[in-house]
């Protein structure tokens, strides 16, 4: 007999949820094979068997939070399929008598039923979407997914339910209208959720940090003429060569690098009465995931040329909504970007990923009028630009300096160039 139990996740990370178990008791399973699957604070885990044999007994629920260390099912060796084998066999010596024909069609569907059953454990969702799905009884290996991992999505299981609906609808019409809605108490219709642990995390995280950092916001705007130029007669030769878009990331990360480098307060943290001067550069990218945002480091952006943070972003955002991201991703940045402009937004003032005391916001493109001197204006590409910063080690002076170097090096991309 052996014990499962909730593995050491990370340093900071204590406890966990049960996302969706894999196994039922009664299953059989193999040393080494994924059971269940646990969200944590910052990415799922899937928790092996450290045996082989059968599930006894799930001592926790879908849902349930469990803490590092917990025993949470319980597997007994070989048990489970010699009492299959011993009931097969008694089984046999009961009905031998029967006709022939009668036993392979009990075959047949017990066959049948297996491959549901199987079919329905093999379905991947994430949590949010098992949770819909149980909450509305639709049978998960019943969804189709446009993923291709054939992960079954929130809204692949919405849907799926809206179908159902409208086919409920025009079966039994009257009793779907008699269905009362759920309300608040002023009689007001709502739908209540349950915040996802992960919700949960970043809601907190983002409070501490405004209560315990004095953060404040400068910003500035950048023309993104000649970026955008370089970019145009450089984009196809790149991807030629390095098999990878050239974006806007890569520029704004490199100039960000170099601004650090002059300005190295805001590549710093503060652990109790001392500050912390980080001698790397690691860079959170911000990555908006079904399950809420999550910043993945882009490691040693000093020592990448413009291709490899490219594909290093590529590849960590694949990761991130596709629920791949290990806790190494996303652990120890110095510095975070995040580009709300691929939503649309024109300006925003972002929040500091604690402990770091620097964060840049990008935002969208807009062709504004721009005065060239004072007889003349244009239509340029503009994009604001916003750095939140803890104000308790890095002075306004600072801020404005590192915001203004990341303009200059992004209007003048050769420069960046030699700076990268």
């Amino acid at each position: 007999m052996a014990e499962i139990k909730v593995p050491e996740l990370a340093e900071s990370i204590t406890e966990g949820t049960i996302a969706q178990w894999l196994k039922q008791p009664g299953d059989e399973v193999e040393k080494g094979e994924y059971i269940v699957e646990l969200e944590t604070d910052k990415v799922n885990v899937e928790v092996i068997s450290e045996e082989a044999g059968v599930i006894k007994e799930l001592k926790a629920e879908e849902g349930d939070t469990v803490e590092v260390g917990q025993v949470i099912a319980i597997v007994e060796a070989g048990e489970g399929s010699g009492s299959s084998e011993e009931s097969d066999n008694e089984s046999s010596e009961d009905k031998s008598e029967e006709p022939e024909e009668k036993e392979e069609k009990n075959a047949d569907e017990n066959v049948e039923k297996q491959e549901s059953s199987d079919k329905k454990e093999r379905t991947i969702a994430s949590p949010a979407a098992r949770k819909l799905a149980r909450e509305k009884g639709i049978d998960l290996s019943k969804i189709q997914t446009a993923d291709p991992m054939g992960r079954v999505r929130k809204q692949d299981v919405e849907a799926h339910g809206t179908d159902s609906q409208k086919q409920e609808m025009k079966q039994d019409a009257p009793k779907n209208q008699e269905k009362p809605a759920a309300k608040k108490d002023d009689g007001k219709p709502v739908t209540r959720e349950k915040m996802s642990r992960r919700r949960q995390t970043i809601a907190n995280r983002l409070v501490e940090v405004q209560q315990t950092a004095a953060m404040l916001t400068t910003f500035n705007e950048i023309d993104m003429t000649h970026v955008m130029d370089l970019r145009k007669r450089k984009k196809d030769k790149f991807h030629e060569t390095h098999d990878v878009r050239l974006g806007f990331m890569s520029f704004f990360t490199k100039a960000v690098v170099a601004a650090l480098k002059k300005y190295p307060y805001v590549n710093a943290e503060i652990d109790g009465d001392e500050v912390i001067l980080k001698h790397y550069y690691d860079v959170g990218v911000a990555v908006s995931t079904d399950d809420g945002l999550v910043v993945p480091i882009v490691r040693d952006c000093d020592r990448k040329n413009f291709a490899e943070i490219e594909q290093e972003i590529v590849n960590l955002a694949e990761k991130a909504k596709n629920k791949k991201l290990q806790l190494s991703d996303l652990q120890g940045g110095s510095f975070t970007i995040t580009n709300g402009g691929v939503f649309g937004s024109l300006l925003s003032t972002p929040i500091l990923n604690g402990p770091q005391v620097g964060i840049l916001g990008m935002h969208t493109i807009q062709l504004r009028p721009v005065a060239i001197d004072a007889e003349r204006s244009e239509n340029r590409p503009m994009m604001y630009i916003a750095m939140s910063y803890d104000h308790r080690i890095i002075d306004g002076k600072e801020a404005v300096g590192f915001l203004k170097m990341v303009k200059e090096l992004l209007e003048n991309p050769e420069d960046l160039l030699l700076e990268g």
